[in-house]
């Protein structure tokens, strides 16, 4: 295992081994680009490029092992989900006084350290940052050249964000900062101008569509071209979609627009939300609605733009026809800010069978 097995953006990587094989790596490195594109992926690989104990080389560049103890200690960080989940259920099992005051982290190697966002409002959090700033001054690495701290997310609390500004403007000689965000406008100005930033670009839908037959040989033909649009030219999206739970929360957020788009049935509207409730599952569940329905919207936007082709769900294109007669513009950038509110209300608490409701009630066209 190595770079080789990186998909796509071969001069985004390139440029990166570049700068180990010169031993320039980055002390704050931002990597950009849509979720699934692979960016954990990658920097847990420049991760392990740097610390491999038997390094290699391949196409000419600095490669890893994948086998000594740094390589597979930082490795077995991969499946995010799973380690975040086994460090939520940990910090479940403690005192509530403690309960407070512990944040989440993931750490498989001891000069590593992942920092996701602490549900349940899925931020980075004062107290992970200044977990950093004291990983960063006062604990140097132990078992690696370089220590490294990735956030997987851009959405810092504001004390967050500032805080992270010291580690950003006086860095340790032997440690380096990732950031990892879909839009590098959500980070600070301040932290922007502090970080070299690398984008890692979609792939067309052609080529994920036949990596998707070679990966996924159980995927329908109908199946591979509508799961090769909905991943937006992202590797991992595309290999790791479930398209029978995306189709189960597009159901619904077909309801949410024929009850805001024509004669409003609010008895399936409510059916439809009801099940949307407080909890982690009810978040997941939310957030996979509020992505379908704007998947939905933005279909709506190339129809009426008049580029039918550029949809996403094609198996509904003669729906979307239809929905899209009459409509306009302002309508669909309106529906685009009620969605990005609901997503935000969310981080506050809000009860989102209720949020939805009214969402669809402040979009009937009139």
């Amino acid at each position: 295992m190595g770079f080789q097995d990186f998909i796509g953006n071969e001069p985004t990587v390139t440029r990166l081994r570049e700068c180990i094989r010169a031993e320039r790596f980055p002390q704050a490195l931002i990597l950009a680009g849509p979720r699934g594109a692979g960016k954990y992926t990658l920097a847990l690989m420049l991760a392990r490029a740097v610390n491999c104990l038997h390094p290699t080389q391949s196409d000419g560049l600095p490669d890893f092992c994948g086998v000594c103890s740094n390589c597979v200690r930082i490795g077995e960080a991969a499946n995010l989900d799973e380690r975040v989940a086994e460090a939520v259920a940990a910090r479940e099992e403690l005192r509530d006084v403690d309960k407070r005051e512990t944040r989440i982290y993931v750490q498989t190697h001891p000069d590593v350290l992942i920092v996701p966002p602490d549900p349940p409002q899925l931020l980075i959090k004062l107290g992970q940052v200044r977990q950093v700033i004291h990983a960063a001054y006062y604990r140097p690495p132990v078992e690696a050249r370089r220590s490294f701290s990735i956030f997987t997310s851009s959405a810092f609390i504001k004390e967050a964000a500032n805080s992270l500004l010291k580690v950003l403007e006086e860095p340790p000689e032997n440690t380096s900062l990732i950031l990892l965000t879909e839009n590098p406008h959500e980070l600070l100005p301040t932290i922007r101008s502090r970080a070299v930033l690398h984008r890692l670009a979609a792939l067309p839908a052609a080529e994920l569509e036949a990596l998707l037959a070679r990966r996924r040989p159980e995927l329908k033909a109908k199946d591979l071209a509508l799961a090769a649009r909905l991943a937006e030219g992202a590797v991992g999206r595309a290999l790791t979609i479930d398209l029978e739970a995306y189709l189960a929360s597009r159901i619904d957020a077909l309801v949410l627009l024929h009850t805001a788009m024509r004669e409003p049935d609010y008895s399936a509207l409510f059916h439809a939300t009801e099940g949307y409730r407080a909890g982690a599952e009810g978040q997941e569940k939310t957030l996979n609605l509020l992505r379908a329905l704007g998947s939905l919207i933005e279909d709506l936007l190339l129809v009426v733009a008049g580029t039918p082709g550029l949809i996403r769900n094609l198996d509904l294109s003669a729906e979307l026809e239809r929905l899209a007669q009459g409509l306009a513009v302002d309508w669909i950038d309106g529906a685009a800010h009620a969605l990005v509110e609901v997503e935000q209300g969310m981080r506050r608490n809000l009860l989102r069978s209720l949020s939805l409701d009214a969402m669809v009630v402040s979009l009937e066209r009139r």
